[in-house]
């Protein structure tokens, strides 16, 4: 099972953004999002709807429950 940060990675190459597009479509740092893709940080509950809403899949799905 994949973990968020891996999931986040995956999602984000399928659509052939790098981190800074990424960054910016989410309103969030270029940092951050490495340190969720390294999994040294996770999302707030805000963060996770805003990433689910982006990509178009579920939460459950990104956080890899699913």
């Amino acid at each position: 099972m994949n973990n968020f940060g891996e999931n986040l990675k995956i999602l984000r190459m399928e659509l052939g953004l790098g981190q800074v597009e990424l960054a910016k479509q989410l309103n969030v740092s270029k940092g951050i999002i490495s340190l969720w893709e390294n999994g040294l940080r996770e999302p707030n509950m805000s963060s996770l709807i805003a990433i689910a809403k982006f990509f178009k899949v579920s939460i459950d799905y990104i956080v890899g429950l699913e």
